[in-house]
């Protein structure tokens, strides 16, 4: 009789430990095979963005140079137009006109060739252009001798004809009145009365004969020159 009382052994199978270890040799392969392909797919898609990048920078580059050229290519043909327009001037064009004795260039409007002369802004300009009657965008070389003429003459009576507001020298010291100063007169009546202001003994001639600011600015820390630059100390010479 068999002894029933004594457990059976289960002996192992060898052929499902075979299928387990080709199945787990199968998903190796197969983990590294995807791994593989997600690294192309992301270093494809790095590139796909580089060239994309790189195709915009080009892109760009190549709007900019456009542009450039175009600027350029404007710029010339503008001086091309000027040095035509200069070419096709009548014999009658003047290049360049005097007045109160200074030289006006004849290609400038009205307005900016008369703020050439010393003493006349662009509001005082368009006063005299509008006392003329002359429109402000003509050129000076175009102008004829009279008209010239007629705005010498308002350039004269400036301090009678334009606004107190306007003028540059009002109440003069010998008289009181307003007056209105052109040319080479500015630089006579201000060392005058600098001059004035020196001999009275004055805080501003003082200051004035000293070289220094005379409006109040500050000159503790700005405006040093000379002797107030700074304490310059001696080397320590190494014995």
């Amino acid at each position: 009789m068999e002894d029933k009382s004594k457990p059976t052994e289960i002996k192992p199978d060898d052929s499902s430990t075979e299928l387990k270890e080709e199945k787990t040799k199968d998903q190796k392969p197969k983990t590294e095979e995807k791994k593989e392909e997600q690294v192309e797919e992301t270093t494809e898609a790095a590139n796909d963005s580089k060239e994309k990048i790189v195709s915009k920078n080009e892109e760009t580059n190549e709007k900019l140079l456009s542009e450039e050229k175009k600027k350029d290519t404007k710029k010339t043909d503008e001086k091309k137009e000027e040095t035509k327009k200069k070419v096709d001037r009548g014999k009658d064009f003047q290049y360049i006109v005097r007045l109160s004795n200074t030289d006006v260039d004849g290609e400038k409007n009205i307005v900016y060739g008369l703020t050439s002369i010393k003493g006349i802004g662009v509001h005082m300009a368009t006063l005299i252009a509008n006392e003329v009657g002359i429109d402000k965008h003509t050129k000076f070389g175009d102008l004829k001798d009279s008209q010239i003429e007629k705005i010498q003459e308002i350039i004269d009576k400036v301090g009678t004809n334009a606004p107190k507001w306007m003028l540059n020298h009002r109440k003069d010291l010998e008289t009181g009145e307003d007056i209105h100063l052109i040319g080479s007169d500015i630089d006579m009546r201000l060392r005058d009365e600098i001059n004035i202001l020196k001999k009275i003994r004055s805080y501003r001639g003082i200051r004035h004969e000293r070289g220094l600011r005379a409006r109040g600015q500050r000159t503790r820390a700005n405006n040093r020159s000379g002797l107030t630059l700074g304490v310059s100390k001696k080397r320590e010479i190494k014995k």
